[in-house]
């Protein structure tokens, strides 16, 4: 029973990862603010806003690595895993693209602190090699993906932990809704940007929300599948590492 468990989890990730695959075109631009879009006031503002959380993450990370270095693994395992989910390109049917994040489960894991870190690295390579976003525009997308995205995630997920105890659902909805607010604040990144000649931020704020909308909703769901996936084959495979996590770090802890 336990061989076919195995057996099947390890399908569905291989699906969902396949899916998310073959839906990433090479002529698709991920949904990175691209370099020099922001005006400079704006990208010096979302820069300063963001260094902040930047620096707390160092010392969170700095924390981790004397305490329990045995989590390095796991650290390497959660940048990995954004790196890696980030970097796909899935074509919108509005003419542009999105992309998951990935950072959920890193929150759930760590808390949000070292994910501001973890995910801006990731947002440097991806600009540097990849051609995704920019460096002008790293505060910003890093405001909304390392930093706006993990503390919902963390929120979410301590929040439903004490409400219903289902650690499975948790996560789930955790790294969805990680996912769907860095959307949310990047969409609001751009509205206050460039607000529309009639309505302002508001009308700006929807034109962009609802250009993501209908591809971020369904990816969203399936990040939060694939997390919860990646949790269960922690608990097969890496339980020893696991159980150290969940002793040490809030953000995995059962409640």
């Amino acid at each position: 029973m336990k061989k076919k468990k195995t057996i099947g989890t390890l399908l569905l990730v291989s699906g969902l990862t396949l899916y998310l695959s073959l839906n990433a075109p090479e002529s698709a631009y991920a949904m990175h603010i691209m370099e020099g879009f922001l005006p400079i006031g704006w990208a010096v503002f979302w820069w300063a806003a963001f260094l902040p959380f930047f620096i707390l993450g160092l010392r969170a990370l700095r924390k981790i690595t004397k305490e329990t270095p045995e989590l390095k693994i796991m650290l390497g395992l959660a940048g990995a895993f954004t790196f890696v989910l980030s970097a796909l390109k899935i074509p919108s049917v509005t003419g542009s693209s999105s992309h998951p994040t990935g950072t959920g489960l890193g929150a759930v894991m760590f808390g949000p602190l070292p994910m501001s870190v973890l995910g801006s690295i990731v947002l440097l390579f991806q600009a540097l090699l990849l051609a995704h976003g920019g460096l002008t525009t790293l505060g910003a997308n890093a405001f909304s993906m390392a930093v706006a995205g993990p503390f919902v995630g963390y929120m979410v997920y301590k929040g439903m932990m004490k409400s219903t105890g289902k650690q499975k659902l948790s996560i789930f909805t955790a790294a969805a809704l990680a996912d769907l607010s860095t959307y949310i604040v990047t969409s609001l990144q751009l509205a206050l940007a460039f607000p529309a000649e009639q309505g302002g931020v508001a009308a700006s704020f929807l034109k962009f929300g609802g250009i993501f909308a209908i591809t971020q909703i369904p990816l969203a769901i399936s990040e939060g599948l694939l997390t919860v996936l990646i949790w269960n084959w922690l608990q097969a495979y890496s339980s020893e590492e696991l159980s150290l996590l969940q002793r040490k770090m809030k953000g995995a802890r059962e409640l």
